[in-house]
């Protein structure tokens, strides 16, 4: 069997190495799950229950058009449902977005140390990745501009709050870069993280431009990682074109009704955010009482300053797996000399605050 030529020069990889790979290598559990940005909060009692009353009928496809689930996701976001799409988390809809614009050869701009997952998509079609910088642990919105204007990029991926980072530009820069994108570049703006971000942290939804894609998620602050859904909305003649390539069973039928009982449950995204800034605040303190230094945060978890080089920040992601406690941190310089902590329980954050001494300890 012949591969594709760029697939054949394509490495095989898995883009994160997860808690579950870490368990079966150690042959240890993990007793703190904070390094996936999962909500350990969970969903909304509403779309458990949903879930429960959809899987007794699981021997029946998903509708194949979304069609429920489109419509409450155009109601939340004010939009018609031929403006929305759903699917299997934002990165199903990166890749999909990635097989519909890309040729082997067209550029694609994103910041240096931005989602990994995106740049795989990237990789897989051939595309030419180009990237600026990050400034000051931003995402350098002026620089974005530039490099996308100057390389002529056909897509440019920005996420506001920003992961691996967790920093925030408020609405109105936000906006200056979507006037600002050339017309012939669509903007792929990541949004995975914004429940959690202060209030003016999104512009206006605005779908009437056709180089614009904005991306949410249920896997955050509606607590559904596991259950893949994630929606993207914008012109409706682009949307549209997801048709001719998206799975069309790819979003099960109890993960449509999980979805759309969520949706009607945002007291519980509120309950949850509260809960995600409490122990954001621990996370900050524990960090400082370590003499670490905790960067502002607009997402579900706390990226940490640890004041040396990547060797040292992997070194207490190491140490910390020992102790039974899962992170993880961003993975190019200079952004690796942070380590990033995901928002967790009590009883995570205990254990957090308990073994970080002793792993910085050992490590001098």
């Amino acid at each position: 069997m012949k591969f594709t030529p760029i697939i054949d020069k394509l490495p095989s990889t898995v883009p994160f190495v997860g808690p579950e790979a870490l368990e079966r290598r150690s042959g240890a559990a993990i007793a703190a799950r904070i390094g996936a940005n999962e909500s350990v909060f969970g969903p909304s009692p509403k779309a458990v229950a949903a879930m429960r009353e959809a899987a007794a009928e699981s021997w029946q496809y998903g509708d194949p058009e979304n069609f429920a689930l489109k419509d409450s996701l155009a109601k939340h976001l004010g939009v018609t449902p031929q403006q929305v799409v759903p699917g299997e988390g934002i990165d199903g809809l990166l890749g999909l977005v990635v097989r519909l614009f890309i040729d082997p050869g067209d550029v694609v701009a994103t910041s240096f140390g931005a989602y990994p997952t995106f740049n795989f998509h990237v990789a897989a079609a051939g595309g030419r990745l180009v990237t600026t910088p990050y400034v000051n642990d931003h995402e350098d919105v002026d620089g974005l501009i530039a490099l996308a204007k100057r390389e002529g990029a056909k897509l440019l991926y920005f996420a506001n709050p920003d992961n691996p980072m967790g920093t925030v530009w408020p609405a109105a820069t936000v906006q200056r870069l979507i006037d600002s994108v050339p017309e012939q570049c669509l903007l792929l703006l990541d949004e995975a993280y914004v429940e959690f971000a202060p209030a003016g942290t999104a512009p206006a939804i605005d779908v009437g431009r056709r180089n614009v894609l904005r991306f949410r998620t249920f896997s955050k602050a509606h607590g559904m990682a596991g259950i893949r859904v994630g929606y993207a909305f914008g012109h409706e003649e682009v949307i549209s074109a997801f048709d001719k390539i998206r799975n069309h069973f790819g979003i099960s039928r109890v993960s449509q009704a999980a979805a759309i009982a969520a949706l009607a449950d945002m007291a519980w995204v509120e309950d949850v955010a509260a809960k995600v800034a409490s122990a954001r605040a621990r996370i900050g303190a524990i960090a400082v009482a370590n003499g670490l230094t905790p960067l502002p945060s607009a997402t579900n978890f706390v990226t940490i300053d640890c004041g040396r080089d990547g060797a040292y920040a992997r070194a207490i992601v190491d140490g910390l797996l020992g102790h039974g406690i899962f992170i993880r941190m961003p993975g190019v310089a200079p952004l690796n000399r942070c380590i990033r902590i995901s928002c967790g329980r009590d009883a995570d954050l205990a254990l957090l605050s308990d073994a970080l001494p002793q792993v910085l300890a050992r490590l001098g």
